[in-house]
């Protein structure tokens, strides 16, 4: 990223933000659970998976698996049944259930706090972790970039980049830290209620006013 391009992104997205703030002021996430432990298990449902279904599964799920030694108990092929909805259960079930007893034998049954640690679990890639970490224990180490944020970068020219680990980089070398726990939502949000699957009345988006050539760049 050049120097010039960087200043200018960067003030784009101070502004970006800015309206986000003013369109979802309560944005947060949306899966349901009640540890970090189920927090860990919702997120990783969640690929290629909607909140709204992963909230449907967990509500049975998590009455069904109280504790993390539930887990440890639980029957491979039982639980592929338990997440079949989620879609590529197999693989989740396999990822959960490891990561359950990496947690209780290395992390004496809860979640770790650290990015580092986080990345060690089966399964767990950064953005899982920055969101665990995140809303399981308020700690902020990095900014999470899920397929709405890829969207939204690409679509408003935030990053040159469509890997989530250097659109990671970028965000955090634009926003200011303070941001990073909150934007993700905020983006989240704005993809799934006001930048809809179809075409739709851009003159009405108040992001558009910010960068107009995002007007053609629909879900890219």
């Amino acid at each position: 990223m050049t120097l010039k391009k960087l200043k200018e992104r960067k003030a784009r997205i101070v502004k970006l933000d800015k309206a986000l703030k003013k369109l979802f002021p309560n944005a947060a996430i949306e899966l349901n659970f009640g540890s970090p432990w189920e927090l860990l298990v919702a997120v990783q449902l969640s690929a290629q998976c909607t909140d709204k279904m992963v909230n449907k599964i967990t509500e049975k799920l998590f009455k069904k698996y109280r504790t993390l030694n539930d887990y440890l108990k639980g029957s491979p092929r039982e639980f592929e049944q338990d997440i079949r909805s989620s879609g590529f259960y197999r693989n989740k079930t396999k990822n959960i259930l490891a990561a359950a007893k990496m947690v209780k034998k290395e992390f004496g049954g809860e979640v770790p706090k650290t990015i580092g640690e986080m990345l060690r679990l089966p399964g767990v890639a950064r953005k899982t972790a920055t969101a665990v970490l995140k809303e399981a224990h308020g700690v902020v180490a990095g900014v999470t970039v899920d397929t709405h944020v890829i969207r939204f970068v690409q679509r408003f020219d935030i990053s040159d980049h469509k890997n989530p680990v250097k659109i990671e980089q970028d965000l955090m070398e634009l926003l200011p830290k303070a941001e990073w726990g909150r934007f993700t939502h905020r983006v989240i949000h704005y993809g799934r209620y006001e930048l809809v699957a179809r075409k739709y009345d851009t003159s009405k988006d108040p992001l558009i006013k910010i960068y107009p050539p995002a007007a053609k760049r629909f879900r890219t």
